[in-house]
């Protein structure tokens, strides 16, 4: 098959956590259609075993070990001193640059998929590739968004993160033939921001395994009897996960007890944070850890929460939700590229009060069967990995990148 380059900041497997799904399903589509060559890092240790696994999908791979506190300390100290934002020396990697020079020389490669600004470093003195940049989500605009919700020095440090990416997110946009964004909201985005590259920006949507994430008469409920648990789903060392949970435990919690006593709300998720930890003192919060099978949770729960109130792109923890048959109460900011319509195939909700109504209401078991009926009926129609995929089939075409993609990955105006 026709060789290809794949850059991915974190190894694709195993699918865990939001970049990991995405890449991972993007690594499989393209190992069938291309031999792929993989350059990518490993970031934490038990992720070492599943190397072995990209013997299957690639031509040849490239793992670099990533030690979070030396990157850390190269990034500090790497990106102060040439002002580059911190997330270029985090993901810089002599060994990974020689891979990369010499596998494109070896298989005469001429096309390559970049997956997040970080990666593009590698190949920005390469004009003659044909390189699609999959951005997934403005990212920049998260660092932006995470300096109004901290204290100096934090909220300066972010802030200049958030400029100085962008940058770095534009050099490589301008450099690239086609840039992939996840949802219509960041493709408008960052034409606004970057409207150099306006005709060469195009959504394509995210998927969920339909046939994995479903529900099952045989699957065993993980909880108590006679409690009503209220889940959430996501990594628990990601910020704005912990944000999420924080608030809902200390400000929706308390006011849902009140009218359903057999409320419990389940924090399940690998490498709780310490302020997430100490939420289980309340005997109404149960913080789970890594579980082996998130569905479980997910099917047995009276309803779904996501109270972001910081979110980029497309949450896959809602989408696997609904794919579960789900009732969803979510924030307005993690459901801002979800097809679905509120009040019909979810819920939205904004301040305490209005999460707790919501939550009430969709804990009735008949407004649940039906809303998750919904929900997943949407799911099989809208995020189809395969379909919405397909549409790299175009863009890594020359004569492909400037035309519309079928469906409601359209090219940005």
């Amino acid at each position: 098959m026709e060789p290809i380059l794949l850059l991915v900041h974190r190894i694709p497997f195993p699918p865990n956590k939001g970049d990991k799904i995405v890449s991972h399903h993007l690594l499989r589509y393209l190992a069938a259609r291309y031999g792929v060559h993989l350059g990518t890092f490993i970031d934490n240790p038990a992720d070492a075993e599943h190397v072995s696994a990209l013997e299957e999908l690639c031509a040849s791979h490239c793992v670099v070990a990533l030690h979070p506190r030396a990157a850390r300390l190269r990034s500090v100290v790497g990106g102060f001193l040439t002002g580059e934002p911190l997330t270029l020396p985090y993901y810089r990697s002599a060994q990974l640059q020689r891979w990369v020079e010499a596998t494109i020389t070896r298989n005469n490669i001429r096309k390559a998929v970049v997956f997040s600004a970080a990666m593009a470093q590698y190949v920005e003195r390469r004009p003659d590739l044909h390189v699609v940049l999959d951005l997934v989500d403005v990212d920049s605009a998260k660092w932006t968004q995470y300096s109004e919700r901290h204290t100096w020095p934090f909220s300066f440090i972010y802030r200049r993160e958030g400029v100085k990416l962008l940058a770095v997110e534009r050099r490589a946009a301008t450099q690239a033939a086609a840039i992939v964004l996840i949802t219509r909201g960041e493709a408008d985005l960052f034409v606004r921001l970057a409207p150099e590259s306006k005709g060469r920006v195009h959504v394509i949507e995210s998927g969920v395994d339909i046939d994995y994430f479903a529900p099952r008469d045989d699957r065993a409920s993980p909880y108590a009897a006679g409690e009503a648990p209220i889940v959430f789903t996501g990594a628990m060392d990601y910020w704005p996960n912990i944000d999420a949970v924080c608030w809902f435990a200390r400000e929706v919690l308390p006011q849902l007890a009140q009218q359903r006593p057999d409320a419990r709300f389940y924090i399940v998720g690998m490498n709780p944070a310490k302020n997430v930890r100490v939420l289980a003192a309340d005997p109404r919060v149960s913080v789970t850890g890594t579980v082996p099978d998130v569905r479980p949770y997910l099917q047995h729960a009276a309803a779904v929460v996501a109270p972001l109130r910081l979110a980029r792109g497309i949450q896959n923890k809602i989408l696997e939700a609904m794919a579960m048959a789900k009732a969803v109460v979510a924030s307005s900011a993690a459901t801002g590229g979800v097809t679905a319509v509120p009040g019909v195939d979810f819920e939205t909700a904004g301040d305490a009060e209005e999460f707790c109504r919501k939550v009430l209401a969709v804990m009735r078991p008949e407004v649940a069967g039906a809303m998750g009926r919904r929900a997943r009926a949407r799911i099989v129609a809208d995020y189809c990995w395969e379909r919405n995929l397909s549409a790299f089939d175009k863009l890594l075409e020359p004569s492909g990148c400037r035309a519309d993609i079928a469906g409601r990955s359209l090219n940005a105006r």
